[in-house]
């Protein structure tokens, strides 16, 4: 079946840091010159959920107050897809595995080569900490919620990319003072400005940022766990 390239697609995206306490650098690496969302730009591991991540077992779950966040106008089963989706793209695209040592039983097609790794995944380290909808126009749509992970947790070495698919080039982990000389899409420069304020800081935010965009009008929310609370349109 193909896919309604205008619909707005639930999307996972991956912030990783390294050395968050004494010198912060982040994850991020080139999309291609043909890509058909952001070409060339540098951005953070992600893609859409597929069907197949509402399924996939989670050796440990998000925490509550960030399943809670991002359901708080979905239905409950989307807070597990999208943990898995995080988990997922970020393996194929930088070959880092977020996980602990498990047995799958039969893991779905795309799937298949993060089991073999000999881990299943683990969705606890996964911190909800943005969310932006893409606005209308562009060739690809998302509902994208971005999840912060300290590289701590990464059950791989954090220097072997040796299993990303080529999606991403260039992978590097970035100073998070240097970062603004690369070439980057809008939202991820604000992203990384919410992320440089939040470096050091393990809890979970007060409230999650969240850019609505539709044809009517763009809103800044922040999500608090019991609803939106709308801060000012821009």
């Amino acid at each position: 079946m193909s896919i309604d390239k205008t619909a707005i697609r639930n999307a996972s995206t991956v912030i990783v840091l390294r050395d968050r306490y004494n010198d912060p650098h982040v994850l991020m690496g080139q999309r291609g010159s043909k890509a058909a969302f952001m070409p060339d730009k540098f951005v953070f591991p992600g893609g859409a959920v597929d069907d197949a991540d509402r399924a996939v077992p989670l050796v440990t779950p998000l925490p509550d107050l960030c399943a809670g966040r991002l359901c708080d106008d979905a239905p409950p089963d989307l807070a597990h897809a999208l943990a898995a989706a995080a988990i997922r793209e970020l393996w194929e695209e930088t070959g880092l595995v977020l996980g602990a040592k498990g047995l799958w039983t039969s893991p779905p097609p795309d799937w298949q080569t993060f089991a073999a790794t000999g881990h299943m995944p683990a969705a606890h380290p996964l911190q909800f900490v943005f969310r932006a909808v893409t606005p209308p126009g562009r060739p690809r749509r998302f509902d994208a919620r971005f999840f912060l992970v300290d590289a701590d947790d990464l059950a791989s070495d954090p220097d072997d990319f040796s299993a990303a698919c080529d999606e991403l080039s260039h992978l590097q982990w970035i100073p998070l003072p240097r970062v603004r000389e690369f070439d980057l899409p809008f939202i991820t420069e604000v992203v990384l400005a919410e992320v440089a304020a939040r470096a050091r800081e393990t809890e979970p935010p007060a409230s999650v940022p969240f850019f609505k965009n539709n044809e009517e009008e763009s809103l800044f929310l922040r999500l608090k766990g019991i609803g939106p609370v709308t801060g000012r349109s821009h």
